[in-house]
């Protein structure tokens, strides 16, 4: 990546190795799910926070701007088939690649690559072998569509 990518209030620029970094715009936002400070005072590194966990299909929150959530998660397998009536689901691959299958096609994402599925779209993500992920979406959107099946939110 030679310049800086503008992303929704932040930026993606190359450390000295060549990885993503995620340089935030704002600063000590609340993380709403949890009540806790997130300080933005500095650069966050996806490829270290991706290395804080294991769990797959278990986004972490690094960051909220504007009532949306910027997450990372490892995926690996099948997610279920599920719909967003409200919102529209951000996908941009850091690592690997992923397949958004949607019912009438799949998108094969491979890393830097982005796709947005369109709210009302049933879709589901499969990943043959790992895969990194940046989300974005409204915070408190549930990650299956069903509040009552999602993944609980936690820090990055």
């Amino acid at each position: 990546m030679a310049q800086n990518k503008r992303v929704f209030g932040a930026s993606l620029k190359p450390d000295c190795a060549g990885k993503a970094v995620l340089v935030a715009l704002t600063h000590n936002q609340e993380d709403h799910n949890n009540n806790r400070k997130i300080n933005m005072s500095k650069a966050i590194n996806l490829a270290e926070k991706l290395e804080t966990f294991k769990e797959h299909w278990s986004p972490r929150t690094l960051s909220e701007f504007n009532g949306h959530d910027i997450m990372v998660v490892k995926v690996e397998g099948e997610f279920n088939w599920h719909v967003h009536e409200e919102t529209d689901d951000f996908f941009l691959v850091l690592r690997g690649e992923l397949d958004i299958e949607m019912r009438d096609e799949t998108v094969t994402l491979r890393a830097g690559e982005v796709y947005v599925v369109p709210r009302g779209i049933e879709h589901r993500t499969v990943a043959k072998q790992e895969a990194h992920l940046l989300l974005i979406e409204p915070s408190g959107t549930p990650n299956t569509g069903d509040v009552s099946t999602a993944a609980k939110r936690m820090l990055a």
